[in-house]
């Protein structure tokens, strides 16, 4: 029992890796922008598919309705809550003002659009500047909320709801 490993050092020399603690080098991430410098993302949620760009700027805001005009996004979004929401990823970045966004969204209704919109805000910052990453993984803005609604089954009135029960 002379050969028992005590320690993390005892377990790295055992495995013939002398130093342990040299971590691997962090990942250096690398803008990612096009010819005109903005940043391109796809945001999602539920039904709604947003495409995104983000270019320095003074803060204008515009989404792309059906019928293919450009309008500002207060008149898209015309509940306050859902224009907090397209707010929230500048706010927890801390670059309020200085991005303007084009945004086209498709698919679902306001409360889904809005969201995707938000997740691919958060992610055309990250890329656009990558030191923004780790505020909005933080608060949470990077990970797409994946609930959709369930798909109806056969044999049932919704997704889960059964018929009425009759005994006779």
């Amino acid at each position: 029992m002379a050969d028992q490993i005590n320690s993390l050092e005892e377990l790295g020399e055992a495995a013939g890796m002398a130093d342990m603690a040299a971590a691997p080098e962090a990942v250096t991430r690398e803008p990612v922008r096009d010819d005109l410098g903005r940043s391109y993302a796809t945001g999602k949620r539920k039904d709604a598919v947003a495409r995104v760009w983000i270019k320095p700027g003074s803060g204008k805001f515009l989404i792309r309705d059906n019928k293919g005009e450009f309008v500002d996004y207060t008149k898209y979004f015309a509940r306050p809550v859902l224009q907090m929401i397209l707010r929230q990823p500048f706010q927890v970045a801390g670059v309020t003002g200085q991005f303007d966004v084009m945004a086209t969204v498709k698919g679902g209704g306001l409360s889904g659009q809005a969201g995707a919109v938000k997740h691919g805000i958060s992610k055309a910052l990250q890329l656009y500047d990558p030191s923004l990453r780790a505020a909005l993984k933080a608060a949470g803005f990077l990970t797409r909320d994946s609930r959709v609604v369930e798909r109806k089954k056969y044999g049932k009135a919704k997704a889960r709801k059964s018929f009425q029960f009759s005994k006779r």
